[in-house]
């Protein structure tokens, strides 16, 4: 490791500790050149995931991306965003420990719908709007109803 003040790659480690939820390591770096003191972060490296589009088109994984997405389906519900973490960790961990390269979108909005079942129907409602891309109200009362079939009649006044 390379020192930052004076570039020495003698270096002594003063402290490890896990960071990052367990998926890195802090180390405390002492140079034994200059006893300038520095912190590393040891990671593994994961190869990059590709989205396929809906339309053919090819992009880079962002997690951000993801985390911006479910989190505008949560604004005003009572997830909260430890709970949306949590949410990109599974589907992002899912990626990896099935050594997925290529995934379709539509993979990684299904992914999302299941979590959001669990947790807040509102915010399964509005992501799924948007994922499924509603036209009418019809879209809304057919997913309304998909989502809870054993209460059929209480959006019978509806359709």
């Amino acid at each position: 490791m390379q020192c930052p003040a004076c570039q020495n790659t003698d270096s002594r480690v003063l402290e490890s500790r896990s960071a990052d939820s367990g998926r890195s390591v802090r180390r405390r770096r002492e140079c034994l050149n200059c006893d300038f003191r520095f912190t590393t972060y040891e990671r593994v490296e994961t190869i990059p995931i590709t989205v396929i589009k809906r339309n053919g088109n090819r992009e880079t994984f962002s997690r951000v991306k993801l985390l911006n997405g479910i989190t505008r389906a949560c604004e005003k519900t009572a997830v909260i965003g430890p709970k949306v973490e949590f949410i990109v960790d599974e589907i992002e961990t899912q990626f990896h420990q099935k050594n997925l390269k290529d995934i379709q979108s539509s993979d990684i909005g299904e992914m999302v719908l299941y979590h959001l079942k669990k947790i807040n129907e509102v915010a399964y409602i509005r992501f799924a709007s948007v994922y499924r891309n509603f036209h009418s109200v019809d879209d809304f009362i057919k997913t309304l109803k998909a989502f809870k079939p054993a209460n059929k009649d209480q959006f019978a006044t509806i359709a």
